[in-house]
């Protein structure tokens, strides 16, 4: 049986209600911006490389400066979107007294997905740098990705602690990106064979004794489900403490608005999940 990949990864083909959920989102993203801004917790646009989209936002906690650290890394198919966006995800676990940062990077065609990736390690060094303490990292879509990929990363190889991302939760992520060269899409990412299977977290050494969370929406398609469900049972058997979620009925945009509840199922894995030091 054929696969039609272009539809399989077009993620609003499967989200009916997307136009009004993206609209409820963009705005719940400025209100809590403009609301962290003015109660002095938030600084904006943080520069941590050499080019304009390589910033930051950190959304502080009122926990003071020894609160825990989370890294949220937007998604948007490696092509698309900005940390702007996505602010209202930091409010759940702000409210839980931990300080969420939101990293942004360069968009391909104007660069690669492996340089992408190059840049959220340069991202997580910058953060380490400034707070001194190991991070949990969480990602959606393409951010998801990047999320597998950080917690995968030997960061003593960039002279950080080894330890530094102990734990990551991927949300509607890509992990097998084989699939990806034979999309449309592909245009902008440029993937070769070889190149896809080089940036696919699913064929890295497992992160043995680390914490990986796959969490996906039961509404979105197969081929999403199957990215999450392959890599948590690869991971999981070779010694990483990895699960994967189906959440019901939630699509590729729902399944990321619980973020922004201190209170939801989600949210409250994420703060077991933050190291503490």
């Amino acid at each position: 049986m054929t696969i039609d990949y272009d539809h399989e990864y077009n993620t609003r083909a499967f989200a009916p209600t997307h136009v009004e959920v993206l609209g409820r989102l963009a705005r719940d993203a400025a209100d809590y911006r403009s609301r962290a801004t003015a109660a002095g917790r938030a600084e904006l646009d943080v520069r941590y490389g050499t080019t304009p989209r390589q910033i930051v936002d950190i959304f502080f906690s009122d926990a003071g400066p020894q609160a825990p650290v989370a890294v949220f890394i937007h998604g948007g198919f490696w092509r698309a979107q900005q940390p702007a966006g996505f602010s209202f995800v930091a409010a759940g676990l702000n409210a839980r007294g931990v300080t969420v940062a939101l990293p942004g990077y360069d968009l391909a065609p104007q660069v690669g997905i492996g340089d992408i990736v190059e840049q959220m390690r340069q991202a997580l060094l910058f953060l380490h740098k400034r707070f001194a303490r190991r991070m949990l990292v969480l990602g959606h879509s393409a951010g998801g990705h990047l999320a597998a990929c950080m917690v995968a990363t030997d960061w003593s190889e960039y002279g950080a602690p080894n330890g530094l991302v102990p734990a990551a939760m991927g949300i509607s992520g890509l992990y097998d990106l084989a699939p990806l060269v034979h999309t449309a899409m592909n245009a902008d990412w440029k993937l070769t064979d070889a190149e896809a299977r080089r940036l696919s977290p699913l064929l890295w050494p497992a992160p043995k004794g680390r914490i990986f969370d796959a969490v996906v929406g039961g509404a979105e398609s197969g081929e999403f489900l199957r990215q999450s469900r392959l890599l948590a049972d690869a991971w999981s058997k070779a010694g990483v403490a990895a699960h994967c979620e189906a959440v019901p009925g939630a699509d590729h945009f729902t399944v990321i608005t619980p973020l922004a509840d201190p209170d939801s199922k989600l949210v409250r894995r994420l703060a077991e999940l933050v190291p503490s030091g």
